[in-house]
């Protein structure tokens, strides 16, 4: 383990702060930040991803730095690439620039660099190090990080529910349980995502576009920026859907999920895709992986029980956001999860908190599922 000392701590914190910039718009692109120092450790460059297909973080803060970039120290929250993509690699850059030293917070696990990127610099003459706040630039990826070492999203399960764990009424009415503070803070995590999944019947019911809605999110993007929309990925086993649904009339990509084509007339950004079929319905790995070939690094549910059940029993859930209101709805509203009945407490999902708060009236609760396999 390399020694570090307060000074990198401190730049490596205003790094990983820079890569945060970009939770909005780098997609499929992991979120990175840059800061470079010179000898006397005085701030010549700083830097954030901010695009797919745009500048890296590395090339923003050489820019700013110049010429005073030669024999400095940069500070990257992932490992420089060492690739041609879209943008030359950063790697190159360095080399280029002069630094004398590069301090990566964190290995990149893309296989096309995995250590190559570092193997570079260092083949250079490039002093290197890595594991400066190592556990705050995972954080900055789940989705990316995900991608890259299960070739699937990164799955989060957005529920909403009374105190008594109700998600709607027996007769199915449910809005609203949770107040506008939460309804908007969804939106945000929308924004964040690179896929909204639901089903054909939650669309349906709700005549719902799942869309991001800016002017529902209390701050703007930097000037240059826009909100996306993620990609909508419905399931619809028995082609229910039709063109004339307001989620077909909001733009935006849209992805049906069906075992055989839906003849309607469609527009052009609605397209579909036939997944493989399991025992209880669409074989939700197979999905899962599909999406990860098309570089989605991260998906947002929105759907009803049998879903979000599905889901967490195929071990294909990451993370649950629970948005939980001050209300008692009753034994015979409708529940969470659909989920098999369990005899012994050894059988229940073991959840692990992540962060509890508060949002308006309701309280929003983050956690993490501990599978029995580690999965």
């Amino acid at each position: 383990m390399a020694d570090f000392s307060a000074s990198d701590y401190r730049w490596m914190a205003m790094a990983i702060q820079l890569a945060t910039k970009g939770s909005f718009t780098t997609s499929p692109n992991p979120n990175v930040g840059c800061v470079i120092v010179d000898a006397n450790d005085q701030l010549i460059g700083q830097g954030w991803h901010k695009q797919a297909g745009t500048p890296h973080a590395e090339v923003h803060a050489l820019a700013q730095a110049g010429i005073k970039a030669k024999g400095a120290t940069a500070y990257v929250t992932l490992e420089p690439c060492s690739h041609f993509g879209r943008t030359p690699p950063c790697a190159k850059a360095l080399i280029e620039a002069g630094v004398s030293k590069v301090v990566a917070a964190m290995r990149d696990p893309n296989p096309l660099v995995a250590g190559k990127g570092l193997a570079m610099l260092a083949d250079a003459g490039i002093e290197t190090q890595f594991g400066l706040l190592e556990a705050e630039a995972e954080a900055l990826n789940p989705g990316f990080l995900t991608r890259m070492r299960k070739q699937r999203p990164f799955v989060t399960l957005k529920l909403a529910s009374s105190l008594d764990g109700k998600t709607a009424m027996a007769n199915g009415h449910s809005q609203w349980i949770t107040g506008a503070a939460a309804r908007a803070d969804v939106q945000v995590h929308r924004a964040q995502s690179c896929a909204i999944l639901s089903t054909a019947a939650t669309v349906l019911a709700d005549d719902a576009s799942l869309t991001v809605r800016p002017e529902s999110i209390a701050f703007e993007l930097d000037r240059g920026l826009e909100w996306r929309q993620p990609l909508r990925v419905i399931l619809d086993s028995q082609n229910r859907l039709t063109p004339e649904l307001t989620l077909f009339q909001q733009g935006g990509p849209i992805l049906l999920i069906n075992t055989t084509p839906n003849t309607a007339a469609f527009a052009e950004n609605v397209s579909q895709w036939q997944c493989p079929v399991a025992e209880t319905g669409f074989d939700l790995l197979a999905l899962m992986l599909e999406l990860g070939q098309r570089q989605i690094n991260s998906v947002w549910v929105e759907a009803g029980a049998r879903l979000t059940g599905s889901l967490l029993q195929a071990q294909l859930v990451d993370q649950f956001i629970l948005y939980q209101a001050p209300k008692i709805m009753g034994h015979k509203g409708r529940a969470l999860l659909e989920l098999p009945e369990f005899t012994h407490m050894q059988q229940a999902y073991a959840l692990a908190w992540q962060d509890v708060r508060q949002v308006g009236d309701d309280l929003k609760l983050t956690a993490s599922v501990n599978y029995p396999n580690n999965q």
